[in-house]
């Protein structure tokens, strides 16, 4: 149940049905084989993006280029299955054309309006924006789901599903530039920058399975079995809200002094240390606990020979790093960070890979915080011909952690986690708190979460 204080946000209006947008003109009709790293149980879920533009977007014409776009990217207007029935652990897309869906709806809500609630969002009504697919299984909703939303006031909310099996973060990127450069002018797919490179057989698993490196990120223990608190089993039985916190440059530059001279370091890097030390802290986890923090890292240039340009697929694993609680500052974990990026090599994603091999491994969730980089994708560049966008970000946040690009501010970052209502507050003074200097980062819409207090 919504509090009574809680912003509300209105039900969107369909005037019509949403509709499937096949591929304009015939494609392939095969079975796309999908690699060990894009069916892992850890990605079966959808991406969802939204982005607000100022000026309006006609629904004809983003049907229409969508259409187009898809004659490249024809996987995503296909429909994702087991490769043997009954037996999830191998998953396949049957490139069958039979279409994206496409939902158009009004909201009686203005731009600013939405941006006030947008502050503090609530899950449950943001999937309002997002025409919502009554399936029995994961697997019978389609790769791509998207719903413009049109406001009082001209602008537009697009928001957008894609399906993780069938590309990662940098494959969505690809595939929203080629729609949108589509929707700007009347060029064909040859036209677009970069083609979608469907194969995946460049990460097929070697045969025998060969797992040669240790990869604490993965796990075949049971949960019941393990030692101590689950933090993940915790987070998911919490009321969890929203954590907006936003880094500019400046700020990121005064974390970099806690390493400098000794320690170079990049954004990622301390970015990362630093909200992996603020999230722990923020829990309350006994001091000789193990923690792992896992993120993701783009495999595109590590394999040999590299894989090829425009492959959209799945192209990343998982660092770890790992430490006991009390071990963790922000110089200590920026090491951790870079010993974990510098151990992905050919070799080390071919381990990954022969190792999920085995239906029983599964990423290591129960005390570990996952972060994924958007910040480094583009995303924030999207243009459909009115101009990019005012906002992007999430749908929804949730317990996985995502490092944002922010509109206008090339160099600053927006951290975002869903965390639980009771720690939310300490894990914001966590992130704000550099030093006994006063420094206050600042949360997305430029309030100060708290006046700084000698530590």
């Amino acid at each position: 149940m919504l509090k009574s204080s809680e912003p509300q946000l209105p039900d969107c209006i369909y005037q019509n049905q949403p509709v499937l947008i096949c591929p304009a003109r015939p494609t392939p009709n095969h079975t796309l084989y999908l690699s060990n790293l894009d069916d892992q149980k850890f990605l079966r879920f959808s991406i969802k993006y939204l982005y607000v533009f100022r000026k309006s977007l006609d629904a004809e014409t983003l049907k229409t280029s969508l259409s187009r776009a898809l004659v490249d990217f024809y996987p995503l207007a296909g429909r994702l299955r087991r490769r043997v029935a009954d037996d999830d652990r191998k998953l396949e897309v049957d490139c069958n054309g039979e279409g994206a869906v496409f939902a158009e709806a009004a909201m009686d809500f203005s731009c600013d309006e939405f941006f006030e609630f947008a502050g503090k969002p609530n899950r449950a009504l943001m999937r309002k924006l997002l025409y919502r697919v009554e399936a029995p299984d994961f697997l019978d909703i389609p790769p791509l789901i998207i719903q413009v939303t049109n406001l009082r006031d001209g602008a537009v909310i697009l928001c957008t599903a894609i399906n993780h099996c069938i590309c990662d973060g940098i494959g969505t990127s690809q595939f929203l530039h080629a729609w949108a450069q589509l929707q700007q002018s009347a060029a064909s797919m040859n036209d677009v920058s970069i083609t979608a490179v469907h194969s995946r057989h460049v990460l097929e698993p070697r045969r025998p399975p060969q797992v040669t490196l240790a990869h604490p990120g993965f796990t075949k223990i049971a949960p019941e079995t393990q030692a101590g608190p689950n933090v993940f089993e915790f987070l998911q039985s919490q009321r969890l809200v929203t954590s907006s916190v936003t880094f500019p440059a400046s700020q990121i530059v005064h974390l970099k002094r806690h390493c400098y001279p000794s320690l170079k370091c990049t954004t990622f890097e301390v970015l990362a240390s630093h909200t992996w030390r603020s999230w722990v802290r923020s829990l309350g986890l006994p001091p000789s606990f193990e923690v792992k923090l896992l993120f993701s890292v783009n495999i595109r240039n590590k394999m040999q020979p590299e894989m090829p340009q425009g492959y959209y697929g799945n192209g990343f694993v998982l660092a770890c790093a790992e430490a006991k609680v009390k071990e963790l500052n922000v110089h200590h974990g920026v090491k951790l960070v870079q010993n974990a990026k510098s151990m992905i090599s050919d070799e080390y994603v071919r381990s990954v890979i022969d190792l999920l091999d085995d239906g029983n491994v599964r990423t290591d969730l129960s005390a570990s915080l996952v972060i994924s980089q958007w910040s480094k994708l583009g995303l924030e560049d999207l243009d459909f011909g009115g101009g990019k966008a005012l906002h992007m970000g999430p749908l929804y946040s949730d317990i996985y952690c995502l490092f944002l690009p922010v509109a206008g501010e090339m160099d600053a970052v927006r951290v975002v986690v869903s965390m639980p209502e009771s720690v939310v507050d300490k894990f914001e003074f966590y992130m704000a708190q550099f030093d006994a200097d006063g420094l206050v980062a600042k949360n997305h819409y430029g309030v100060d979460h708290f006046k700084m207090v000698s530590v």
